[in-house]
Parts: structure tokens; sequence; C-alpha cells
């Protein structure tokens, strides 16, 4: 055991912050780390904007249906960034859209998630707590335009930062066999048996945002969640398409 992996294993998401501010050169040390998360084949193509502005931190929190977020000592904008790309090949005389095709979309977009991982577990080490805000995708052409976002450019996560001012229970994984195979897939004959004790235990587990009241099983959860059709964000493909992003072949 290490201190990183020890603080990757005591990951919480933190909702509530003290007040006082992160110091410059911690969050610029954030954001180094961010640059030096890895990137699929160098080029880069995701990058930060960090939220001051209040009115868009308002708007922000508005569109993910949590007030609270407006509040965070400080809120960072994760986005998948092509705009730079196909600015360098403008100027070189080439077709610019040929930098934003589904291809290069994904990687941005995994670019971006990495970087956002990379991130919290930094911010974690020096006694910071974490909120990854994957609700900002509620409704992106929103976001793109509270934040005037360019075309080739889309929204993929936010994130939220600053001192705990909570503390908030260890949440329960599934044991590691559900998810760690070898070679080949593998599925017990039964997950509504087999995940009987880890249902046990997610229902002992109270969760901040629920105001304190104890968690649902974890089956239960996927049948809320899982078990309709989402529609939310049914044209998500269309608001990626509308900010310039060849889609199809």
């Amino acid at each position: 055991m290490n201190e990183t992996i020890d603080v990757q294993l005591k990951h919480r998401t933190i909702r509530e912050f003290k007040s006082n501010p992160i110091p410059e050169d911690t969050f610029q040390t954030l954001m180094d780390v961010a640059m030096r998360t890895p990137s699929s084949r160098g080029i880069q193509n995701a990058s930060i904007i960090r939220i001051k502005d209040q009115a868009k931190r308002e708007k922000l929190a508005e569109i993910g249906g949590q007030e609270y977020v407006a509040h965070a000592p400080e809120y960072l904008l994760f986005i998948a960034d092509l705009a730079r790309g196909a600015a360098i090949l403008e100027e070189m005389g080439l077709f610019p859209q040929s930098a934003a095709t589904i291809d290069t979309f994904q990687e941005a977009f995994t670019d971006a998630v990495l970087m956002v991982q990379n991130v919290v577990v930094a911010a974690e080490s020096l006694g910071l707590g974490a909120n990854i805000l994957g609700n900002i995708l509620n409704d992106p052409k929103a976001v793109v335009t509270a934040i005037g976002l360019p075309p080739y450019t889309f929204p993929v996560l936010g994130l939220t930062l600053g001192y705990p001012s909570e503390e908030p229970q260890l949440k329960p994984r599934m044991p590691k066999e559900f998810r760690v195979m070898t070679d080949t897939y593998v599925r017990p004959d039964s997950y509504l048996e087999a995940l009987k004790d880890y249902d046990a235990q997610m229902r002992e587990y109270y969760d901040l945002r629920n105001k304190g009241r104890r968690e649902d099983r974890f089956t239960s959860q996927i049948f809320q969640k899982l078990g309709k059709v989402r529609n939310r964000r049914a044209s998500l493909l269309d608001d990626i398409e509308s900010q310039g992003f060849l889609m199809h072949p």
C-alpha cells in the first residue's frame, strides 16, 4: 500500500465544500497534472474551462439540476476540443472539418474523461474533495450557449473542487468477481441471487444526497434507472453534430 492508493481506495464524492478558496498555486498544480494526462495519438484534444463567472455557474447548476454546485470554490468544465486542430488545418489551407470526425470526437471525449480522473486523484491527494458532474449533458446546447463554446468543441464533464465540509460514508461497491474477469466474459446463473449480500450492504448505506436516507438495493436501482428507456439525452447525437462534428462516414 502507498499513499496514492490509500487515497484512491477512500474516494468519496463531496458535494458540500468549505467556503475557503483553493490556493492558486495548488490549483495550478492540478492543471499541470491535467496537462500530463495521457492523450490519444498525442494530439491533446481535451481542454478545461475554469468557470468563475457566477451567472455562468448558476446556469450550469440549473442545467444539471443541482443548485449547490454553483457555490463550490472551483467549477471546471472539461470539453472535447477539436477547434484547435481545425484552426491549425485552416491556417495550413486545408479543410478544417476533417479534424472533427466521429473518430476524433471519440478520442477527444476519452481524453477529457481521463483528464477529469487524473485531476480528481491529484486533488484528493492534497486533501481536497471532488464531484464529477455528468449532468451537464442534460442539455449540451444550453451549455454551449452559456459558455460560448465554438464549433468543433463539446462539453464532456463538469467538476467541482474544494475542501470538504462533509464526511459521507464510503459507498459500497460490488465484489470484484462481478467486474474483473479473465480471458472471457463470465456471469453467474442469477445476478439477483449472487448480489444478495451486496444488496444488503447497499440498504445499510446512507446517501447524503437523499437527506440521509438509506439507499435502495442495488438490483432495485438497476430496475429504476435502466428498466425503462431514458429519453432525456436521446438527441445527444444531434447535439454533437450541431457543433460541427461529422458523426457519420
